[in-house]
This record gives C-alpha cells, structure tokens and sequence, in this order.
C-alpha cells in the first residue's frame, strides 16, 4: 500500500477499518477536553466498557447471595477461572487444559521455576536477554542463589552485537550451543520490552531442547499483540500479565500456560495448595494433594473473583474479534506508524532512530538524538500518551483495538510542532 501523509487517507483507512467500530467500546482520557492519542497499551492497556458490567455481576451476586456465590452465582466463583481458558487458549495457541489464571506475573515465573529450574552441579546454567525487564533479572538471579549458585556464573547474558540495538538469532542458537549440556533453562522475553523485538520463539525453543534444557517464556509482551502456537512449538512453560494488550486492567491476574506433556504428573515439584487438587475431592478437605490433570495444577489459593472479571470482559472482546485480524490490523497501522515518523523526520531533518526491528509486534522505539526528555514532555502535555524510557528512548504502541489510523496522522503533526519549536 501507498501510503499518505494527509488526513483524508488516515480518515479513508479508517473507514475502511474492519475493527474501527471496537474503538468505541473503550474508555479514553482526556487531556484538554478531547481524547488522548494512547500509545501505552504496551504498559496498562485502556479499559473497556464492558468491564464494569462484569465487575457490577460480581458485586451484584457477593450482596444477593454472600458466600453461596461460590456455588449458585450466575458464573458460579468456584470455577469462575476455568472460563479463561479456553478464550485464552486461542490468543496463545494452546490447549484449554494447558491454561490457568492466578497470581501475578512474577509470581507465577517463580512459581514455574520451581517446577521447571532443578539444576544440578553439571547442568545449571539460565540463558537471559541482556537487560531483561528488571523484575525477571530479580527473579532469576534469586533462583539461581536459593539453589547455592553465583548469578554471574550460573546466568548466560545474551548480548547484541556492538553498534545494534537488537539480537540477531543465530547468535541466540550459537550461545545455546556454547552453553550445551551445562544449559539447564532458557527463559526470555518472547518481546522484548525496550526495543519490541519478536524472537524466534518457535526455533530457540527447538534448538534449546535438543540440548536437553527446559524453555519457559516471558510473554507479557507477547499475549494479544503477536502469533503464538505454544502448545505446537512445544514451549515447556509460560507466563504473562494481562493488563499490557490484554486490557484486564492494573497489576491483574497472570495467565500460566504448561505443555500437556507435563500435566497430570504426582512426581513434578511444586508448590502446592487446595484450589489445585482435583476439583471433585477439594471440599472434602483430604490430607493428600491430588493434582489437577490440567494447568490448575499450580492453582494454589482460590481465586481473586473481582481481578477476573475485567479479564475475562476483555477475552470477550477477543474471542469476537480473534486474534488473526487483530494481527492484520496491528502490521497495517505500524507501518503507516513508522511511515508517519519518516515523514516528519524528512520535513524538520529530525535526528531520530526506530531502533525495532522488523521482527516486531505493536511497538516502534524511537531512538531520540539530540532530543530530550522535554520532547516527551510535551507530547503528554499535547494529550499524546507515550513511554519514556532512560536515556531517550519513546516507546509507541498502537494498540489495533483502540488506536485510529488517524490517531497517527495527528500524532505526526504534534510530533512535528514539538520538534520545530
């Protein structure tokens, strides 16, 4: 496609935008009495309409019916977390049974590295992104010493090559086979937080298990934004938050995915609690835990009813759309984002980089040279909701449920204004 730095084109995709009716179903900030042009779905997405409608059930069925709830409410709390599954398993590529919902995000890593990370004195060696998100280099570095190990010898940093800003794949598999049989878990963001970056999950994960190692992934940026086949690649384990491109809303409850070959077993090491034995038998307040033949397995406590529903409004909204055309949808109105920004770096000679490669999912960063801080700043003062991340990085998401091909257009102009003066 051609594209135009006009208006009218931006205003024509639009029309001609299958899913543009879905931007009426969130709610939108304002900033000088008119809605904000949200670039940060890739950090708490926006809230939809519909969520309230779900919270207003459960709150409507805790007054009516109090602790009878569990069993006679209308989405009865008791298995209230099995209905995300299957929406669920359809946005990742998985298996109904090899999905649950609890905890948080980290929570949950710890949780599968509990499963998922034995090493022992031969093979005990994690391969990491370089400057993962730092909650997971907190996570990792923590299991490495409980298990008497030194981070800096027991951690394998993936590096970029000098002078790029992302990590080229077969450098990936060359560490892996440097690392061989001393590998014991690879666990990287499936995207990248900073640069946007998609790996390949498919083929790192192919490579790593023939080396014998585990491979678990960090999909927080991942789940809703790009193509997932979990259950086909043969991923071990994964893990996600929900309120990035899941719009679940804030610190939400994490999604979990584990392969089926590793379901139904007594003899994996887990943590272990009441809401993940078998569900016939968890009133019956047996002294033996009896795992679920599912995810539900590492269920450890029931779960937080009023952090599901927002989520499971929003699995709504996803069924109905699927994840195909919001995939479609998020390419198009990237690259006109990034034709946008070519632009406007062409008509006041802007001195900025997009450091995302093309492997990437809704996410362009800008390398910003020369430009400050301020330049963000005014952009949020321009009702233009971006991220800035040290030293002068602005990450831009365009979000395709709720983010207008003319939201770009806009965002090019602004962008322009703020540079000349």
């Amino acid at each position: 496609m051609q594209f135009q730095n006009h208006l009218s084109f931006a205003r024509e995709l639009d029309q001609q935008d299958p899913l543009g009716k879905y931007r009426d179903e969130f709610h939108f900030p304002k900033v000088n009495n008119r809605p904000v042009i949200y670039f940060t779905g890739n950090s708490l997405g926006l809230q939809p309409k519909r969520s309230q409608v779900f919270i207003d059930e459960i709150m409507t069925d805790w007054k009516d019916l109090a602790v009878e709830g569990h069993f006679y409410a209308d989405k009865p709390w008791w298995d209230y977390h099995e209905r995300l599954a299957k929406p669920l398993a359809g946005v990742v590529g998985a298996k109904p049974e090899e999905i649950t919902v609890m905890n948080t995000l980290t929570i949950n890593l710890h949780l599968m590295m509990v499963s998922f990370y034995r090493p022992d004195t031969k093979r005990y060696k994690i391969l990491v992104e370089e400057k993962a998100f730092p909650s997971d280099q907190y996570m990792i570095n923590s299991q490495v010493k409980f298990h008497g190990f030194d981070p800096t010898s027991a951690v394998i940093e993936l590096k970029k090559r000098k002078g790029e800003h992302y990590w080229r794949t077969e450098d990936i598999l060359a560490k892996i086979e440097e690392a061989g049989e001393e590998l014991a878990l690879v666990l990287i963001g499936g995207v990248n937080y900073y640069n946007g970056q998609v790996f390949d999950m498919e083929k790192i994960t192919s490579v790593a298990q023939a080396k014998g190692a585990i491979v678990g992934w960090d999909l927080a940026h991942a789940v809703g934004n790009v193509f997932l086949d979990l259950h086909r690649w043969g991923v071990d384990f994964a893990a996600w938050c929900s309120y990035k491109y899941m719009n679940s809303g804030p610190g939400n409850a994490s999604g979990v995915f584990v392969h089926e070959r590793h379901l139904g077993k007594t003899d994996i090491p887990r943590f272990e609690g009441w809401w993940g034995t078998k569900k016939e038998n968890r009133f019956l307040m047996k002294p033996e835990f009896e795992p679920m033949d599912t995810a539900d397995a590492w269920q450890i406590s029931n779960a937080p009813i009023l952090s599901l529903a927002p989520y499971l409004a929003s699995l709504e909204l996803f069924e109905e759309v699927g994840m195909e055309a919001l995939i479609e949808k998020r390419k198009l109105i990237t690259a006109y984002l990034e034709y946008i920004l070519e632009e406007v770096s062409r008509e006041v000679k802007g001195n900025f980089e997009i450091i995302t490669p093309a492997d990437r999912g809704c996410q362009l960063s800008v390398l910003l040279h020369g430009e400050g801080r301020s330049l963000f700043e005014y952009l949020m003062k321009e009702g233009v909701i971006v991220d800035w991340r040290e030293p002068n990085v602005i990450r831009l998401a365009p979000a395709p449920f709720y983010c207008s091909f003319e939201d770009m257009y806009r965002f090019g102009q602004i962008l322009k204004n703020g540079i000349i003066s």
